[in-house]
């Protein structure tokens, strides 16, 4: 009797278990989403809900504000609105877009000269110069107010829009540009090297290569400038006596001041204040989470 071997098939292999899912890992997942979509929920309402109060607070009446300041306007006047823009906050709001644009204008090109520089040339001292770009970031402004002042006056600016604008822009030079050379640290030279072999200048270099590649940081850093100048209130409560030169911290709190306790025309001057810069942020939000993560990260 012979024996014969027979060869399992596939069909008379024995059932293996099914793959037991992860079911403790998946709900932990599940649950740490919820947890973070919750959290993220509460801080956009802590953020936007005190906006929204403000500006709701504008089209109220000073017995409503104190009477139910957490409810709805019950009859929105939206002429309050109108009389906060005439009383003298279109004018603050245009000094400050002034200075702001300026110091912007001026910081950014300046410090993306500067961390060029310090990247890509062979600058002589150019450690030395980085340490003291560092240093003047631990200067405290408010410190030097007295000898600003007298320098101002020397340079007879003092009082004009030039003395907030030089400010501006030298406190806030080493920042950024400490900020955009962080940036350009990690962006690759050989497009640069490139343009350079076929025969474009430095300046063209800078141009046409550098400035579109660190467009992201450039944005971040207008931006934190803007949101500097736009706010700032010791300087120009000190360098701007003339009324018609006020920027908006100081013409709001002068007006205030002039209002007694019409507070829906302060609201309304405030709300008017913080609009520019919310819609600025909301449109340049991409290019600025990624300048900050890029230039920070580095």
């Amino acid at each position: 009797m012979t024996l014969t071997l027979h060869k399992p098939t596939p069909a008379d292999a024995p059932p293996t278990a099914p793959a037991t899912r992860r079911g403790p890992a998946r709900s932990g997942s599940v649950v740490l989403r919820v947890l973070t979509y919750c959290g993220l929920a509460a801080l956009a309402v802590a953020v936007v809900y005190p906006l929204c109060w403000m500006a709701l607070s504008g089209l109220k009446t000073n017995g409503e504000i104190f009477s139910d300041p957490w409810g709805l306007p019950a009859h929105p006047d939206w002429g309050t609105y109108a009389d906060a823009w005439h009383q003298g906050v279109f004018g603050y709001l245009l000094n400050s877009a002034l200075v702001t644009a300026a110091s912007v204008l001026a910081v950014v090109l300046i410090s993306a000269w500067a961390a060029y520089g310090l990247t890509r040339l062979a600058i002589p001292c150019s450690q030395p110069a980085l340490l003291l770009v560092l240093g003047a970031m631990m200067l405290s402004p408010t410190v030097a107010l007295v000898p600003l002042t007298q320098l101002l006056q020397a340079l007879h600016i003092y009082d004009t829009y030039w003395a907030l604008i030089v400010l501006y822009t030298a406190f806030k030079v080493p920042f950024t540009t400490f900020l955009i050379r962080a940036y350009l640290l990690g962006q690759p030279v050989e497009v640069e090297e490139a343009a350079l072999i076929d025969g474009a200048s430095r300046w063209q270099t800078f141009w046409r290569v550098v400035v579109p590649m660190a467009r992201p940081i450039l944005v971040s850093a207008a931006l934190l400038q803007a949101l500097f100048s736009w706010n700032e209130y010791a300087f120009a409560l000190v360098f701007i006596t003339d009324d018609h030169l006020k920027t908006l911290p100081v013409g709001l709190a002068d007006m205030a001041g002039r209002l007694n306790s019409d507070w829906p025309m302060l609201f309304a001057g405030l709300t008017i204040a913080a609009l520019p810069m919310i819609v600025i942020f909301l449109v340049a939000q991409r290019h600025f989470v990624r300048g900050l993560s890029e230039g920070f990260g580095k």
